[in-house]
């Protein structure tokens, strides 16, 4: 009987003992079990941005060039041709999400953003010749029409704003961002910028 009362007490501790451990590995394994859950939710949500983001913009513009030739070295008047010209141009501003650079800490509870893509812009002009006013004496020519159509194009590389286009594309891709910081916020995830271009305090 003293023998059983003194092991009563071991046996007591060590039940006791045990019973902790399950207790701790438990819960161990539910907050384990959390973190992979949230990694692998916010990794997912990671994988479907994973496309182009594009932003079109299309401009169009009238352009009238006249050509005033000499016949005979001015012997005669001076003969003008004109040539009207429309041109309808469309900007793109695209962002490669497959090259952005994004690291997810699910032991700190972090999501890092070390590199955003850079932007393509690409200009697209069109040019349609409206009305063409000749002579008989002085054609206008391949070469000449030619030279309409370049000097069309290049002012309309010249009209397209490339900043403000970038910076309405940075919009739209933050824009997109925005649903992966939303479900990082959700699951109690900080946003760490490395790359200096996003303000983390209105997220």
């Amino acid at each position: 009987m003293k023998n059983y009362s003194k092991i009563l007490p071991f046996i007591i501790g060590a039940a006791a003992m045990l019973l902790m451990v399950l207790i701790y590995n438990s819960l161990s394994k539910r907050t384990e079990d959390k973190m992979q859950n949230d990694y692998y939710i916010i990794t997912n949500q990671i994988r479907k941005m994973n496309k182009m983001v594009v932003m079109e913009q299309d401009f169009s513009s009238m352009q009238k060039t006249k050509v005033t030739s000499q016949l005979l070295g001015g012997m005669l008047p001076n003969i003008e041709k004109e040539l009207i010209t429309f041109t309808k141009t469309n900007a793109q501003v695209s962002y490669d999400l497959n090259k952005m650079k994004l690291e997810v800490d699910s032991v700190n509870r972090k999501v890092i953003i070390r590199e955003l893509p850079a932007a393509d812009i690409k200009i697209i002009p069109s040019v349609e010749i409206q009305s063409m006013d000749d002579s008989f004496l002085d054609r206008f020519n391949e070469k000449d029409l030619q030279k309409v159509t370049k000097s069309a194009k290049d002012n309309a590389y010249k009209t397209v704003n490339q900043q403000r286009l970038r910076a309405e594309g940075r919009k739209q891709l933050l824009e997109n961002l925005d649903q992966l910081f939303v479900l990082a916020r959700a699951l109690n995830y900080e946003i760490e910028d490395q790359t200096g271009q996003i303000d983390t305090t209105k997220l």
